[in-house]
């Protein structure tokens, strides 16, 4: 009883409050550049202070549900519970590729890195990016990439701080390696491998 109900908690939080809050950190910063546009000062320094209310909130949020095992993922594996967080998505996702059944900790290692790399697409690439999510498993290895095609950003001059720290250490953690490539006009590209051993027949 208390498994299942830390599991419906961090379900509703995953796929409402945090989608919900990623969606509203969006609109608000499309809404700040309109009113940039306009010369509207005051209503584009409510919206940036708002925009940083919902960051505020939603980084609560993940801070709750980090750690808990999404059901999704546990049920059908990397590839559907990817396509499901796609279609939820504030920006257009496309998930390409298959992986098989691996343990739970390889499959969350690589669920979560792809998870914060898409969410950081959603929070900066812009509201008409695009997305893909491209898996391919071979060697007992699975080489991940998320990439879109948005604003992008001078990766030389970026610090390595905040989600992109956090993406190399989750990635570093499960054994594997993750590189972050972007370029101002460009897009962002997240790639990375992690170590995938088979899932054992209980697990599958």
């Amino acid at each position: 009883m208390a498994d299942g109900a830390a599991w419906r908690i961090e379900r509703d939080l995953h796929d409402g409050a945090q989608n919900v809050l990623v969606a509203i950190r969006l609109k608000l910063g499309l809404a700040a550049d309109c009113a940039a546009e306009l010369g509207a000062r005051e209503l584009e320094q409510l919206l940036i202070e708002l925009g940083e209310e919902a960051q505020a909130a939603l980084d609560g949020v993940r801070s709750i549900a980090r750690g808990a095992y999404p059901p999704l993922l546990a049920l059908r594996g990397l590839g559907d519970a990817l396509r499901a967080e796609g279609a939820r998505a504030a920006l257009a996702v496309e998930v390409s590729g298959r992986a098989p059944r691996s343990t739970p900790e390889a499959e969350a290692a690589v669920y979560y890195a792809c998870l914060e790399a898409l969410q950081n697409a959603a929070k900066h690439a812009g509201g008409r990016a695009r997305v893909t999510i491209r898996l391919t498993c071979s060697r007992a290895a699975l080489r991940f990439a998320v990439e879109d095609d948005g604003r992008g950003f001078d990766a030389a001059a970026a610090t390595r701080a905040g989600g992109l720290a956090h993406l190399e250490e989750r990635v570093a953690a499960a054994g594997g390696e993750l590189v972050v490539s972007s370029r101002p006009g460009r897009g962002t590209a997240v790639r990375g491998w992690a170590p995938w051993p088979a899932a054992s027949r209980a697990a599958a």
